[in-house]
């Protein structure tokens, strides 16, 4: 099973093709994908059109669910923070920090397409997909 980034999400829903979007949609049916409810919202909040949020919403409902927030994350996702921040690495977006946390935490492998997980991956043990070397 793998997580999916909402940064991957929202290429794939602008029909922006990328060894990442590449690699989901070949995936999609075939490896288990699960959405968070904190990916679930980002991806969903940033549609205009009814229309496509219906059909974004649709398609993601299908994929297995997990709740990824609570308290023992806020304080792992806090703690991950000030680790990077003693490195000299400052994350820009919180809800990234908690993403990460969630996979490592749970053992998941992250796809994503944002530079903020590459210190996780380097200082905290995050597992990505790596889509450049299976297309290279």
């Amino acid at each position: 099973m793998i997580l999916v980034d909402s940064s991957v999400w929202i290429d794939y829903f602008n029909g922006k093709k990328t060894s990442r979007t590449d690699w989901l949609d070949g995936s999609l049916g075939n490896i288990p994908v699960l959405i968070g409810d904190l990916i679930l919202t980002e991806v969903l909040q940033g549609f205009q059109r009814d229309k496509d949020f219906t059909i974004a919403r649709d398609l993601l409902s299908g994929l297995p669910f997990m709740a990824m927030g609570g308290r023992t994350l806020a304080l792992d996702s806090a703690m991950n923070y000030r680790v990077l921040r003693k490195k000299g690495v400052t994350v820009r977006k919180t809800i990234d920090v908690m993403i990460g946390t969630f996979c490592i935490r749970h053992a998941l492998p992250l796809l994503h397409d944002d530079r903020d997980f590459e210190p996780m991956v380097t200082h905290l043990g995050l597992q990505t997909i790596d889509t450049e070397a299976l297309y290279a």
